[in-house]
């Protein structure tokens, strides 16, 4: 399997989940702005969307939605528990997270990541949403190790990515005191820390 990534970028949460489950990756980087690999191809060849993450699987097909991926890497290490067998309860529960993060706070961050001229009354209305569903987050984190419970899943893969964002656009996690520890939990663990120094967000 291949990994198209882009340092600083939600790439980050498949990477973590592959390092978690011992799954190997090839990777490749890819220039958001030029929309060129490290190797010179054109990216919108391989991923006509042209963001990343996209993951290049053994046969040869493509998948581009990192809430996907997760799930995709997850299954193929079921050992792992990174995600809960198909048709659980808990798998549901995986799945509302995992989409939680994507449609409340993912895209919450597009004023700033992705839409560079968005105007600063935007901006703040999106800090505000960010803020109230941070507090849903720290609520729920306030007897819960991980989100599912007491064992790291590929929704605290993704959960870490998105939040781990925060400090680049002027959010402090002061406030929310539940979700500052679980960053750090997940943040201390050796696989995370792994895949950090894989994306170039660490020194190796």
């Amino acid at each position: 399997m291949k990994l198209y990534y882009s340092t600083g970028t939600c790439s980050l949460s498949p990477r973590i989940v592959a390092c978690e489950a011992g799954l190997p990756l090839d990777a490749e980087k890819v220039d958001i702005g030029t929309h060129k690999t490290e190797t010179g191809a054109d990216y919108f060849s391989i991923n006509p969307k042209g963001y990343v993450p996209a993951l290049r699987l053994d046969d040869g097909s493509l998948l581009t939605e990192g809430v996907a991926m997760v799930q995709y890497l997850a299954d193929r290490a079921p050992q792992s528990g990174l995600a809960p067998a198909a048709g659980t309860p808990e798998r549901y529960r995986l799945q509302e997270w995992l989409t939680f993060i994507s449609s409340e706070l993912h895209k919450a961050f597009s004023p700033w990541l992705f839409s560079p001229a968005t105007p600063d009354a935007a901006k703040e209305m999106a800090k505000k949403m960010i803020g109230q569903r941070f507090a849903t987050l720290d609520q729920h984190l306030a007897d819960h190790k991980y989100l599912l419970g007491d064992k790291f899943t590929a929704a605290d893969a993704y959960g870490f990515t998105i939040i781990g964002w925060s400090p680049y656009v002027g959010i402090d996690l002061k406030p929310y005191a539940n979700l500052r520890n679980f960053m750090e939990r997940v943040a201390a663990r050796p696989k995370v820390k792994e895949a950090m120094r894989a994306e170039g967000l660490q020194a190796a």
